[in-house]
């Protein structure tokens, strides 16, 4: 066969594969982790994010020019996702994609399982957040400026409970429906490149986009309370959970479900036949 005949190599693994992916990932992960393991994973990721926070925060003050502002918060925030995509660490908002492709496919039971999984996930990535938040605050000190843009994102973060209506309240819930779809769609992305960069350019786009449009994250938004909370700012814990981090991680629950995993796995239907070699 002469070398025009020869066929290039996939650059990227083909969507019809990802879920099929992320339930052997998923499978992995509930049979070997222990509880522990969870939870130290699950607080790297939090610390992680804290990081990605901060550094939007960083990048992003003193810029006047909305676009380019936007754009550094998101190229910051990104930071931090990226790091738990190649740590392997365990993120809430990533594993509410991988556990429903793993239980749509899975052939016993392991409902408890996975939920046991999830409720660890969520408690490992506050207290990773809230540990890094405060190694910062007590390590670090920043100018007036660093922490006046730290307290714009909090106020955005907070704005469903400066309207305290239940309506706003399940808009914080839809908003972070929202943000899921767009980050599980940065993990379904990250899962298909086969190269640093090649997981790295769309998870950037994705997570630059839910940045951008203010859409809510429980993870992120459990990173940028930690990270003003330990100064007495923001709005309290209390306020906070009830208001931003519970509804927005009920929405991205049903996001990253409802709106990745399962139509894809409808849509795509991945068969035991197929190779991904």
């Amino acid at each position: 066969m002469s070398n025009y005949d020869a066929q290039p190599t996939n650059q990227f693994l083909s969507s019809e594969f990802v879920i099929e992916e992320f339930y052997h990932h998923g499978l992995k992960r509930l049979e070997s982790l222990s509880v522990l393991q969870i939870l130290l994973l699950a607080m790297m990721a939090g610390g992680f994010i804290t990081m990605g926070a901060l550094f939007s925060v960083l990048l992003a003050q003193g810029t006047e020019t909305a676009g380019i502002k936007l754009l550094l918060q998101g190229l910051g925030f990104s930071a931090g996702f990226f790091f738990v995509i190649l740590s392997s660490a365990v993120l809430f908002t990533e594993t509410n994609v991988v556990l429903p492709a793993t239980l749509l496919q899975a052939k016993h039971g392991i409902m408890g399982t996975v939920l046991r999984f999830w409720i660890l996930t969520w408690f490992g990535n506050l207290a990773g957040a809230m540990l890094v938040g405060f190694v910062v605050h007590t390590s670090q000190v920043y100018p007036a400026e660093t922490m006046e843009e730290l307290s714009h994102f909090v106020d955005k973060k907070m704005y469903y409970a400066g309207v305290g209506t239940t309506t706003a309240w399940f808009q914080a819930m839809l908003s972070g429906t929202v943000a899921n779809w767009l980050v599980g769609m940065a993990a379904f992305f990250a899962t298909m490149g086969r190269t640093i960069i090649g997981k790295y350019i769309p998870v950037f786009l994705a997570v630059t986009l839910f940045v951008a449009g203010n859409f809510q994250h429980s993870p992120a938004n459990m990173g940028y309370f930690s990270l003003i909370m330990p100064g007495g700012d923001g709005p309290g814990w209390i306020t906070a959970m009830l208001w931003n981090i519970i509804p927005v991680g009920i929405g991205n629950m049903i996001g990253g479900a409802g709106l990745v995993a399962l139509p894809f796995w409808y849509a795509l239907k991945p068969g035991k036949d197929k190779s991904v070699d």
